[in-house]
């Protein structure tokens, strides 16, 4: 029972912390809200992201009000696994613990975003094959766009052949293995 738990539990909030890193990259990118993934995303986020600007402001560009909400929620994410498992840690470990959980959830909020990364490349290199003129071409490409860029001053069309999601897509990999 605790396992399907864990298991709901884990898909709720993975899904959550990936629709607030996506309207943190949307917002950092630049990328229009006024789209289907914009508004998709806008609409299931907003009730969390409203209330916590008041209190918590963006920094040169960063949202951090939907920034913050997934690193918490994938700390109180480890914190659940933590406890179904039976990890209750001694008096004088609490800090320790803590520590732990707080950057697990930064190595694990970085993690989503790296596959949200990957996932939009995807997206992106089959909407350039099967219908690059689609309403949501011009959202994943603006997505995308700081990151591929820089690959792309380096490597360029080959044949009228975009490789540089194919790049960006392997040196994200490597940089998920790294972590």
């Amino acid at each position: 029972m605790a396992q399907a738990l864990l298991f709901l539990i884990d898909a709720l909030a993975g899904f959550f912390s990936l629709l607030l890193l996506t309207r943190f990259f949307m917002q950092l990118n630049r990328v229009s809200f006024a789209n289907q993934i914009g508004t998709f995303v806008v609409q299931l986020t907003n009730w969390a992201v409203k209330p916590l600007r008041r209190f918590i402001p963006g920094i040169m560009g960063w949202d951090l009000a939907s920034l913050l909400p997934a690193w918490w929620l994938q700390c109180l994410l480890l914190l659940v696994v933590l406890s179904l498992r039976g990890v209750a840690p001694e008096l004088g470990q609490t800090g320790e613990l803590a520590l732990l959980v707080l950057w697990r959830g930064a190595v694990a909020t970085l993690r989503l975003g790296i596959y949200l990364f990957i996932g939009a490349l995807f997206i992106q290199a089959v909407l350039s094959w099967v219908n690059p003129h689609s309403p949501l071409a011009t959202p994943v490409h603006q997505f995308n766009r700081p990151l591929l860029q820089p690959i792309q001053r380096f490597l360029p069309p080959i044949a009228n052949i975009d490789l540089s999601p194919l790049v960006a897509i392997l040196l994200l990999q490597v940089v998920l293995i790294l972590l």
